[in-house]
């Protein structure tokens, strides 16, 4: 299979335009290498940039960011060690979600979460990627389930908004959170009032799922205001605001143009959502709640 190309991330983000409230957590950024040390996966779709923890704290300090969730990605497919050892030596700033497929025996999975680890991520893709990340889908997350369950995991999916109508039912045992990434990767083309993302809408609206609005380079063609998204964006924080939190998705792996600037995407949040009280919701309260950052300090609470 030939590896996608993908471009370095800007250097030198620059600060946004507000001052980012304390406590505030970017709940999806991914930590790549050093691949000296963690080699890549052989069967990974592209072949990243070493992005390690140092480059991903120094990211985050421009920002204003305190605390983080590393999400395993695919170039090191299901070999968690550079995610795991990140969050390890964050002291107590980063937890970490996970892949895992479905054979992982309940032994490693308690040793993840004992080491920092809050979730697992599980890909329910159609089309191109399916055949990359259908091992690791909704029938991985099924078979995982009850060991989850006992360990206090929740679970983290990326998927695109239409199929959601579909999985949702075999779900309703889960009583722990459901975690859509990037805008539940509904095309801002769409609008929202597709199908997809108005089933979105309605779970969020029950409380049934969590969204992180992350990522909307990925859902756009509109670089570098993704100005298409801002509709779904207020529709999303419309619905819920209390299940709702955002992700920068550094070092944004699969792009092979247009690399966007991370200051810019936490200014874009800031404007598309006005209101200072829910931006700190989303920000700072919302992660607290679900990954068990304390409120009141920098560290987080282990008990999550």
């Amino acid at each position: 299979m030939a590896l996608l190309p993908c471009l370095p991330p800007i250097a030198n983000p620059r600060r946004p335009h507000l001052p980012t409230p304390a406590g505030a957590c970017d709940t999806h950024f991914h930590i790549f290498g050093p691949s000296a040390r963690f080699p890549f996966s052989p069967d990974r779709a592209y072949t990243p940039e070493d992005a390690p923890l140092e480059a991903a704290l120094a990211m985050h300090g421009v920002l204003g960011i305190e605390r983080g969730v590393a999400v395993q990605g695919n170039a090191h497919g299901t070999d968690n060690a550079a995610m795991i050892d990140a969050v390890q030596r964050s002291a107590g700033r980063l937890r970490g979600v996970g892949i895992v497929p479905a054979d992982t025996p309940a032994g490693e999975i308690r040793r993840m979460a004992d080491a920092g680890v809050c979730a697992l991520r599980f890909h329910h893709i159609a089309g191109h990627m399916k055949a990359t990340f259908s091992p690791l889908g909704v029938e991985a997350f099924l078979e995982l389930a009850p060991t989850m369950t006992e360990l206090g995991l929740h679970v983290q999916i990326m998927m695109d908004a239409s199929e959601l109508p579909a999985i949702m039912p075999r779900l309703d045992q889960w009583k722990a959170p459901i975690v859509l990434d990037h805008y539940a990767l509904a095309p801002a083309a769409r609008g929202v009032s597709d199908p997809g993302i108005e089933a979105v809408l309605r779970y969020l609206s029950e409380g049934r799922i969590w969204i992180k609005l992350s990522g909307a380079y990925r859902i756009s063609e509109r670089y570098p205001d993704y100005d298409d998204v801002r509709p779904l964006h207020e529709a999303l924080v419309k619905a819920n605001p209390d299940q709702v939190l955002w992700g920068s998705d550094w070092p944004h792996p699969r792009l092979a143009g247009n690399m966007p600037d991370d200051g810019h995407l936490l200014d874009l949040f800031n404007a598309w959502t006005p209101d200072a009280a829910t931006r700190e919701k989303i920000l700072v309260k919302n992660p607290a709640a679900l990954y068990g950052f304390q409120l009141d300090a920098k560290l987080y609470n282990r008990s999550c």
